[in-house]
């Protein structure tokens, strides 16, 4: 059997780096590239991040493509404070990696996405972690990959609990709604692994003690990270008891998505007026057949953290 091919689409912050670290541990997967999204950080910064943590993982043969600068709906981007303060002024945590000896593909991301997509056809499975405007970039530039691709399962959106950066809309589909519109209202079959569930799935320093104590670079510097954003986490009272797995839970759903229960929707993203950002069932296609989002709802998070945990520790041991 093909192994499945995997693109991570990152705004490589903390979790971001915890879900390049999953995706590279992660049996019978390939990861065949990483697209460079803005969001955490200026799109810049998570290439290179996202190129740093690759090198420190041993995993250089992975290439990383820039994909667009800013929403599809802007003509700039502004890192927000509260993702310095989440994620460090970095991007990850404050900590200092060795400035990568790979480059970012001279190839857009976008472009990346649309050849991937007729080589692997449904053995590609697509993860983005960031806002959706590269992936609806690609569908504007051929809609036919929208029949192609294996699975698109993203971190984003909220349906049964209140967002994180209003009441409604949560922020990777916050960054660029009328993208994640045209996304989720594609034909892509698509998972969305929103704040219904990963909210659910904690990280704490217990765990991230025993990355350090395995004395390796990768399991040091890993420890670092998370330590930040777990204490980010407690002094902005996002929660007290850890971190959310939010990325890297999408990464675990992507390959074995038995770890979350779904309803299958039609599903929209409002772009326009008050409900900004909002990830809804979409009405007007209530009794259509062959509904094509499963909307994660809840997670069996002792499953997840298990395999995460048994995953990562033995990827650190050799780094």
């Amino acid at each position: 059997m093909a192994k499945k091919k995997i693109i991570l689409d990152l705004d490589t912050g903390v979790d971001d780096a915890l879900a390049i670290a999953y995706a590279t541990a992660a049996p019978d997967v390939d990861l065949i590239g990483i697209v460079a999204s803005y969001g955490n950080n200026l799109l810049d910064v998570c290439a290179e991040n996202s190129l740093k943590l690759l090198e420190l993982l041993g995993q250089t043969q992975v290439p990383v493509y820039k994909g667009l600068p800013h929403s599809s709906t802007s003509d700039h981007f502004d890192v927000m404070q509260v993702s310095k303060d989440i994620h460090g002024n970095n991007g990850i945590g404050e900590v200092q990696l060795p400035t990568p000896k790979r480059q970012v593909e001279a190839e857009s991301g976008v472009d990346f996405f649309i050849e991937a997509a007729h080589k692997y056809g449904k053995d590609l499975i697509i993860v983005p972690t960031g806002p959706m405007t590269n992936l609806a970039a690609a569908i504007e530039k051929d809609p036919s990959i929208t029949k192609l691709i294996g699975n698109v399962t993203f971190m984003g959106g909220a349906l049964t609990v209140e967002g994180n950066v209003t009441d409604v809309a949560e922020a990777n589909i916050n960054q660029d709604a009328k993208a994640a519109n045209t996304v989720l209202s594609s034909d892509l079959p698509e998972t969305m692994v929103g704040l219904d569930v990963t909210l659910r799935t904690l990280l704490t320093k217990k765990e991230t003690a025993k990355w350090r104590a395995l004395g390796t670079k990768a399991g040091k510097a890993y420890a670092d990270i998370t330590d930040f954003y777990i204490d980010a986490y407690y002094n902005l009272d996002i929660d007290k008891n850890g971190c959310a797995l939010h990325d890297p839970l999408a990464v675990g759903v992507s390959l074995d998505p038995s770890f979350v229960t779904t309803i299958p929707l039609h599903m929209k993203v409002v772009y326009e007026g008050h409900n900004y950002g909002r990830t809804i069932g979409d009405n007007k296609k209530l009794n259509s057949p062959n509904p094509n989002v499963n909307v994660a709802v809840n997670v069996d998070k002792e499953r997840y953290l298990k395999t995460f945990m048994d995953y990562l520790t033995k990827l650190f041991q050799k780094h």
